[in-house]
């Protein structure tokens, strides 16, 4: 690179020189500001931090909502010609009936049964494919004009109204368009708030913060239970699930702050510094005068420069590029095998409310245990490991029977597969913040999200293939996912980059030093 060959001095990787403006002006990049003097996870980064993720229970309850709405309720025989065994479907209509009101859920009140059956189905993946095309939209849209916190505004807004407008669905279809809607938004959620929560934390904190967000959604699921238990009419639920929108949007979200890091890339360096001072001094730390933060490819008189970036600029990249097809890859396969497994547990038929409060409870494990091994191994490590973990268990799972003492094995394989993939699926949340510079870094996230949806869409029809081949498809999918893991580099403390020319700068100075060694 023409950059390269003009400067022959020698940048460290982990951490970029002080640069110099002016004499007695020390210009430092947020990590090294963060490490020296403002604190990498302090009293400020953890109000901020558990204020954020809050947003990560209300995407739970927007997403697996469906579950119980959507549920087929039990019946009950009420004629004579209504025999136990028999399908509703072989039945005259007027022979049996719903236990429960026909309120309960919208299969009941809407007849999703038999010929009609595709169509719970049909709303779950339209729903997904909303979340899909979100992610993207909101990805870029909180790289660029609208920031983390404004995106995170919007999506909440907008989940709030169709949220609550699903309850009022006269028909099917009206609720096929609103979940839709909701899944829109709901795309957005998620991988807005982990940026804004994840990127005014240190790099050696960063990783532990990252997977500490997904605690979040998985008690947002197990609180969704005890709602739905509670509430059993799926209008009713409908509404108290998206009220928690409007309570974060007018309770938490004003005592957020946009992240410092977008304010810098966005060329608004004195409301980044204004942060950076309020960050050190809520966590008894200062920093000194004449300390100011700069892009990690800013010269001189470039201080209040906008830097943008799209996906466009992502793929003309080639070091980007195939870190965001890899990603993508790993994403998809991921999914599938992490939303097919948490289906299959469902065809368990037990109680469906403690059933679902359980799914929540054990993927917390995994969470801890990938947060612990880390900072210790590495993201790559982590990645293959995890997935390859899931793919023996699935493996077995496709093996063994699902008759007499092998069905105990194949539900314990499952719980197990779920259980690393599920350190899979939210490690990749860290490892593709850490893989992209800030400028982009929402954009690459939304592409992966979109995949992750994709992924999600598909799960459905691999459940539908029954017996033991969907774990023959988790299997092959968790081993090409951590073959995908083996391309990528390793992240583990490597500062977070703000541009695309600063990330590949830093690249091209630590390959010729490999060469000089």
């Amino acid at each position: 690179m023409e950059y390269a060959a003009e400067n022959d001095v020698q940048q460290p990787l982990l951490k970029t020189p002080a640069k110099k403006e002016a004499e007695g002006e020390e210009r430092l990049c947020i990590d090294e500001m963060l490490q020296r003097y403002c604190g990498e996870f302090g009293r400020w980064q953890l109000k901020h931090f558990v204020l954020t993720c809050i947003a990560w229970a209300l995407e739970a309850f927007h997403t697996m909502v469906m579950i119980f709405a959507d549920q087929e309720p039990e019946w009950r025989c009420v004629g004579s010609d209504c025999r136990v065994g028999l399908s509703i479907c072989d039945m005259d209509p007027g022979s049996w009936e719903w236990i429960g009101a026909k309120g309960s859920s919208t299969v009941a009140e809407w007849g999703l049964i038999c010929g009609d059956k595709y169509k719970v189905g049909l709303v779950q993946a339209l729903f997904f494919a909303g979340c899909m095309i979100g992610a993207g939209v909101f990805g870029h849209l909180s790289d660029s004009k609208l920031g983390r916190k404004g995106s995170l505004t919007v999506v909440c807004i907008i989940n709030t109204i169709f949220g609550i407008a699903t309850a009022f669905s006269p028909n099917y279809w009206t609720y096929v368009v609103l979940r839709f809607l909701t899944g829109f938004s709901t795309g957005g959620v998620g991988l807005t708030a982990f940026v804004l929560a994840t990127e005014p934390v240190g790099p050696s904190k960063r990783g532990v913060a990252g997977m500490s967000t997904f605690y979040f959604f998985s008690s947002g699921i197990a609180i969704l239970s005890g709602i739905a238990y509670v509430f059993r009419s799926w209008r009713e639920l409908f509404i108290v699930s998206s009220l928690p929108s409007l309570l974060f949007l007018l309770i938490v979200l004003p005592f957020i702050s946009e992240s410092p890091r977008w304010y810098l890339v966005r060329g608004k360096v004195d409301e980044a510094m204004k942060l950076m001072h309020i960050i050190a001094q809520t966590n008894g730390r200062h920093i000194p005068t004449g300390v100011i933060l700069a892009l990690d490819d800013e010269e001189e008189g470039e201080r209040d420069t906008v830097v943008e970036g799209s996906l466009k600029d992502v793929l003309l990249s080639p070091l980007t590029r195939i870190r965001l097809l890899l990603t993508v890859g790993i994403s998809f396969t991921v999914s599938i095998v992490y939303y097919g497994l948490s289906l299959n547990v469902v065809n368990l038929k037990t109680n469906l409310y403690l059933n679902v409060l359980l799914n929540s409870v054990a993927e917390m494990p995994a969470f801890a245990i990938t947060a612990l091994l880390l900072d210790r191994y590495g993201r790559k490590p982590l990645s293959i490991g995890t997935q390859w973990f899931s793919c023996v268990f699935c493996l077995i799972g496709f093996v063994v029977g699902g008759v007499g003492p092998w069905k105990a094995v194949r539900m314990a394989s499952g719980v197990l597969g779920i259980f690393g993939m599920a350190g899979t699926y939210n490690l990749m949340f860290i490892y593709i913040a850490e893989l992209f510079p800030t400028v982009v870094r929402n954009a690459a996230l939304g592409c992966a999200t979109q995949a992750s949806q994709m992924g999600a869409i598909l799960a459905p029809f691999v459940v539908v293939l029954g017996d033991g081949l969907p774990f023959g498809v988790f299997t092959v999918c968790g081993l090409v996912g951590g073959g995908l893991a083996f391309y990528l580099p390793e992240t583990l403390n490597k500062p977070m980059y703000d541009t695309m020319f600063g990330m590949h700068e830093a690249e091209s100075n630590r390959g010729r030093r490999v060469v000089v060694c």
